[in-house]
């Protein structure tokens, strides 16, 4: 008997079918169509995939049936040539500002272990490849500093971790520590915080506590050495610079230096890596992420075409939007704000926003800068200044609505839209960097794997877990799927 060619539907009377008699070509591409409520949704769902289902079901064992859930017979007298039917849910796409092809297909996942494990890592100041630094050369760097330069020298044991990490206090004080930094604070040992199971913190151990001076070489370097051994090669020193402590009475600012024994640049001792993991590539962790845009390559900024929509109108007339639509008070006080302007700045209030100079528009938008307000002898806010701080500190979400209106996307400053850090961005294979790559049209990633030449130790290292085949593999596929297009 040869296959039938068409699904016969006899008598549908399913919802609001009135006994439709229908034949539907098989093997074809067939779309239902009709006004709201003639019946498409109850012919191609509740009737036919309803009843493909039941059958397959029914054709199934009474062990298997058991998992399964049965679908009601359909009001129908007779359908054929029906096999078995599936069914997909309509749901509406959802944009997710942090997905693209690259983590939903997970081929950024292979892209992240691959850097992490035969990456280069490069100093982000001067460009120069960094390797590990020996405590020897961490001491030098540190007695290079001004003397009088007060140091503590802390073993980070737990990074970004979630926990109350108990075990951990009395670890430190059964080594003999006494100080212990948590999250930024220095503690007692003996009453250290309790911390928040939920929240991620960061705990250190402080090894010791110096000023630079003669003689300190020695204890500086059992320091560090003990430091590296806790902290599993990672030393963290807090340093005040002596004109700190002049200035404000001994109680300067602190300030971090990271210092590794695995990837550090001697010339630039800021540019440290503790460690290449695939977290460190991952624009969706806070350690991989820019800390700028938080991982989303964009920010929001006070869009100056957005605050002055028609540069034909005059200062007098309102032509800053965003200073124009407030309440009476801030009207007459904006108002004010504005004539002292155009007297200290030389222009004419009635004069179009087009014919200001570029330099006083500049002045109107951004402030003063330490050269403008010796030049013209007086200091401006700005207009994007005086809206930041009120974006910030209005609890009014009225407020915060207008104010919203003159926001735009704009690619982020520090990250220029790669989305990571810069600690991640210097890392390197064949010369490019991950965001390059994953920047790449589908026909350029294919051609990249391919090529990718990599030292015999870390072609290893790339093949242990299969990484070089499961990216290779994937370019492949979207190359043949048509990605490109």
């Amino acid at each position: 008997m040869s296959e039938p060619k068409v699904i016969r539907v006899t008598g549908a009377c399913e919802h609001n079918l009135k006994n439709i008699d229908i034949d539907i070509p098989r093997d074809q591409l067939v779309v239902v169509t009709g006004l709201s409520g003639s019946g498409k949704s109850s012919l191609a769902f509740d009737t036919i995939y309803a009843e493909g289902q039941r059958k397959y079901v029914e054709s199934l064992s009474a062990y298997a049936r058991q998992f399964l859930e049965q679908m009601q017979k359909p009001h129908i007298e007779h359908i054929e040539g029906l096999p078995p039917t599936i069914a997909i849910e309509q749901r509406s796409a959802s944009s997710n500002p942090r997905s693209t092809v690259a983590t939903t297909t997970e081929i950024y996942d292979y892209c992240r272990l691959l850097f992490a494990r035969a990456g280069t890592p490069h100093c982000w100041v001067c460009k120069k490849v960094i390797s590990s630094q020996h405590a020897s050369q961490i001491v030098d760097s540190i007695l290079a500093r001004p003397a009088d330069t007060r140091i503590q020298i802390c073993a980070p044991i737990i990074r970004g971790q979630k926990g109350e990490h108990k075990e951990v206090f009395v670890h430190i004080q059964r080594e003999g520590f006494v100080r212990v930094r948590v999250d930024d604070e220095i503690y007692d040992a003996k009453s250290a915080p309790s911390l928040d199971k939920n929240k991620k913190h960061d705990i250190a151990a402080v090894v010791d506590r110096l000023v630079l001076k003669d003689g300190i070489r020695i204890r500086l370097a059992d320091s560090i050495e003990t430091a590296l051994k806790m902290g599993d090669g990672v030393v963290n020193v807090m340093i005040q610079e002596p004109d700190g402590q002049k200035n404000n009475g001994g109680e300067g600012h602190w300030h971090d230096v990271l210092y590794s024994e695995k990837y550090a640049c001697n010339d630039h001792p800021e540019a440290s890596l503790a460690e290449l993991s695939p977290r460190l590539f991952s624009f969706n962790s806070p350690y991989g992420a820019c800390r700028a845009c938080d991982g989303l390559g964009t920010i929001l900024e006070f869009d100056p075409d957005l605050i002055v929509s028609d540069k034909n109108i005059s200062l007098e007339n309102g032509a800053v939007e965003a200073w124009r639509k407030g309440g009476k008070r801030m009207n007459i006080y904006y108002n004010r704000l504005i004539k002292r302007f155009c007297r200290y700045f030389g222009i004419r209030k009635s004069d179009p926003f087009s014919s200001i100079p570029a330099a006083v528009r500049k002045i109107l938008m951004y402030g003063t800068t330490e050269k403008d307000a010796k030049k013209y002898g007086h200091r401006f806010e700005g207009v994007i200044p005086n809206l930041v701080h009120r974006w910030k500190n209005t609890t009014s979400e009225f407020v915060k609505a207008r104010l919203h209106s003159y926001l735009s996307e704009s690619p982020c400053a520090r990250c220029g839209g790669t989305r990571l850090r810069q600690e991640a961005t210097a890392v390197t294979i064949g010369k490019k960097s991950i965001s390059t790559v994953t920047g790449m049209s589908i026909e350029e990633a294919h051609d990249y794997f391919q090529s990718l030449k990599l030292d015999t130790e870390k072609t290893l290292i790339a093949a242990q877990p299969h990484i070089d085949h499961k990216l290779q593999t994937g370019a492949n596929f979207f190359q043949r799927l048509g990605g490109d297009q």
